[in-house]
């Protein structure tokens, strides 16, 4: 299930991604990076397992 993701900024400047509730509370927020890279490993088993790998 895909969850819509706000971009905030960290005050060292980092990019980060914020999931919040229907109330509007943070539920997890996390590092650009951690959480592109987690996109990408989630797309690669993905594909891997539509081309009966």
């Amino acid at each position: 299930m895909a969850t819509k993701r706000t971009t905030h900024r960290s005050t060292s400047g980092k990019k980060l991604y914020a999931v919040r509730d229907e109330k509007g509370r943070f539920v997890d927020i996390q590092t650009y990076q951690k959480a592109h890279s987690a996109d990408l490993r989630k797309q690669h088993t993905k594909n891997d397992k539509k081309a009966g790998k």
